[in-house]
């Protein structure tokens, strides 16, 4: 028995030497095999980070906040068109194509050179996006542009101060609602509610004007006045021309003169008839009765003997 487990035990240390150095010879090589997995796996591009610059970024936030400002634009213009009625009805369909809507459309008659013409004044509402679009194609209704002017108003300040002022306001609304749960007066309780309704008064103010500015940096107001080509009149005087209007200007002026003294003259007479005459006689008898008072008073009276 002894001789037997001998060689089996012999046998069993040789094969776990030949397992140690077959796993030690194995060993560098898997080592190399990870090794460049992870290399495949560092150099594959799927896998590598992107590198940003600091100039991408600070574009990309500034474009981020150029889209997030708020800007009222607005324009008018006065256009000569032949037909006002036309135009009008094609600004309408422009407006209405490019998601926009009429807000005013007036029609006026205007005496011009002895004819009527007709004066349109259009008022649209147009997607701030469509607002320089718009303003093309309007342009083109008209066979010239007498007057363009074109605004616009940044609120981004204003809008952001509202909403720090409306969540300043609905935080402090929190509170008083809170103290109001714990208040145990009718007293206290109505100065807390009084108190609520002047918060909720302001914060309705705050959203009002905060809708109001983002509806109108939503949509842009273009305001457009249609009108028909003045006629341009030429000036055919000459000196002969000139000689006979200075001849009729100088005779309506001595009319003028002799109709003046002949209405002085109309008018004088019954101021001199029932005013000055009537006082020029009334002075002289007054002239006169002091005259005849004074040389009475003046003659000497004779001592008798």
């Amino acid at each position: 028995m002894k001789t037997i487990k001998l060689p089996i035990f012999v046998l069993s240390i040789l094969v776990m030497a030949g397992c140690g150095s077959s796993l030690q010879r194995s060993s560098p090589e898997s080592s190399a095999k990870v090794a460049e997995s992870n290399q495949e796996v560092i150099s594959d591009p799927q896998v590598r980070t992107q590198q940003v610059s600091l100039t991408q970024a600070q574009d990309s936030q500034s474009v981020a906040e150029a889209m997030n400002r708020k800007i009222l634009r607005n324009a008018e213009l006065t256009l000569e068109v032949s037909d006002p009625g036309t135009a009008q009805r094609k600004i309408t369909s422009i407006a209405e194509s490019l998601g926009g809507f009429v807000v005013l459309s007036e029609s006026k008659q205007r005496q011009s050179e002895g004819k009527q013409d007709l004066v349109v004044n259009v008022v649209v509402r147009i997607p701030a996006q469509q607002f320089d679009a718009a303003l093309n194609e309007i342009r083109s209704q008209g066979t010239s542009v007498i007057q363009e002017k074109a605004t616009g108003q940044d609120v981004t300040e204003e809008y952001i101060d509202l909403e720090a002022r409306i969540r300043t306001q609905k935080a402090l609304e929190l509170q008083f609602l809170e103290i109001m749960k714990q208040a145990n007066k009718v007293a206290d309780a109505l100065e807390v509610q009084r108190q609520i309704a002047d918060v909720r008064t302001e914060i309705e103010k705050l959203e009002g004007r905060k809708r109001f500015l983002e509806n109108r940096a939503t949509l842009s107001t273009i305001t457009v006045n249609l009108q028909t080509p003045t006629p341009i009149v030429v000036s055919t005087s000459g000196f002969g021309r000139n000689i006979r209007e200075a001849v009729a200007d100088s005779i309506t002026v001595a009319g003028a003169i002799v109709l003046f003294l002949i209405r002085f003259v109309i008018v004088m007479i019954p101021i001199l008839v029932l005013i000055i005459l009537p006082g020029a006689l009334l002075a002289r008898f007054i002239y006169r009765r002091s005259k005849r008072m004074q040389l009475s008073g003046s003659v000497p009276t004779s001592d008798s003997d």
